[in-house]
């Protein structure tokens, strides 16, 4: 019998409802398996442990986390609710969009949302089979048909398939239990890529990491972060694609695209130094946040930027500099007793060093917090003492 089989069955129902909620530690773990042997089937009680740990950590990403089934491989590839739901609505209103490479549906119920129907396609019987148990979770299962199959042997653009009106893909990016490199996947990049000559509207999902060279010119990255965490990039096909790069930060949706225009200047810290969102490093748009705010950058190879005002702008975090002088740790320390520091984070750009056992050898003691940037002025090792600036409204551009 597969996890599926088990899982699925009147018993597996049982025991998975009866721990739903629970958060299992390793030291009850044991002693609940033990319990749980005596009324079902040591195979059974296994995987329903293995899927209550699994529904525990998918919390973060799913709000009926409790009520799905996952694969481990599967959760840690699914796109959360919030960057599901984003990425769909480029999909609404087309009759028919196939998800390749399914999963357990992390897209699947966000897409059949925006869509009219929905084919869901996975090599996985296990992993699909557990897309459509979630659809039914979120309420999706209507207008959804699940297809098991290797993507790659089926034809796109001819006979039924003609009437597909866009495709989302979310390639692999493990094989043969190893991780892939920046840029592999299975199926790989250019089969993806290809798509688009029989379906138009494609969408692919790949890994942050991914070099720009590997995205076709015609294409556009977006790269998404969820707060100051980058999750995804997200490839658009030329029927979708509005600009070459866009950095989109969730959950309010504010984007950055790439747009021409004069360097910024270079130049020495002012009295606001801002961090930008990795979303915005990532897809290359330091410049253009920088020209929209106004700023400077501290060094051309760094992508910290400067202003003489707070701004709140959801693309970058906004620091307040306390003191700004060249990187000698021992002087810092100085400053940072001086101001009864005892609590720092360490922001680190453009130099090498071991943040971890820099952070160990200050020492500090005091009851203010304060943030550490070392990075480069000018070609030379430099830092900044700065003091976080509470959050407000997020107009990018907004002068405090």
């Amino acid at each position: 019998m597969s996890q599926a089989d088990a899982l699925l069955s009147p018993a597996g129902a049982r025991l998975l409802d009866r721990l739903r909620g629970v958060t299992v530690t390793p030291s009850q773990a044991l002693s609940l398996a033990a319990e749980l042997r005596a009324e079902y089937p040591p195979d059974l009680v296994a995987a329903a442990l293995t899927q209550q740990a699994l529904r525990t950590a998918a919390r973060e990403k799913f709000s009926r986390a409790d009520a799905m089934l996952f694969t481990r491989a599967g959760l840690e590839q699914a796109s959360s609710e919030l960057t599901a739901t984003h990425s769909a609505r480029r999909f609404a209103g087309l009759a028919l969009v196939a998800d390749l490479c399914c999963g357990i549906g992390g897209n699947l119920t966000a897409l059949s949302a925006a869509a009219g129907r929905l084919v869901a396609v996975d090599a996985d019987v296990d992993a699909l089979r557990f897309a459509g148990h979630n659809a039914v979770v979120y309420g999706a299962a209507e207008g959804v048909t699940l297809v098991c199959a290797d993507v790659r042997r089926l034809t796109y653009g001819s006979g039924r398939s003609a009437r597909l009106a866009g495709l989302f893909v979310d390639p692999a990016r493990r094989a043969a239990g190893r991780r892939l490199r920046a840029g592999d996947s299975e199926p790989p990049l250019d089969w993806c890529f290809a798509l688009a000559r029989h379906v138009p509207a494609v969408c692919i999902k790949a890994a942050p990491g991914l070099p720009h060279a590997l995205v076709p010119a015609d294409w556009e990255a977006e790269f998404v972060a969820s707060g100051r965490a980058l999750k995804e990039a997200l490839l658009w096909s030329p029927a979708f694609a509005t600009t070459r790069r866009r950095a989109t930060v969730l959950p309010g949706g504010a984007a950055l695209i790439a747009a021409p225009g004069e360097p910024v200047p270079v130049a020495g810290p002012g009295e606001y130094l801002l961090d930008p969102n990795p979303a915005v490093t990532r897809a290359g748009l330091v410049q253009e946040l920088g020209r929209q705010l106004g700023a400077w950058q501290l060094d051309p190879l760094t992508a910290f930027l400067s202003l003489d005002r707070g701004v709140s702008t959801p693309f970058a975090r906004t620091l307040r500099v306390v003191a700004s002088l060249p990187w000698h740790e021992r002087e810092v320390v100085r400053r940072l007793r001086g101001l009864g520091v005892g609590t720092v984070d360490i922001r680190r750009r453009g130099l090498a060093g071991d943040v971890g056992l820099i952070r160990r050898r200050l020492r500090l003691r005091g009851d203010r917090s304060a943030t550490i940037v070392i990075t480069r002025r000018a070609g030379r090792p430099w830092g900044l003492i700065c003091e976080a600036v509470p959050d407000q409204a997020a107009d990018p551009g907004t002068p405090r």
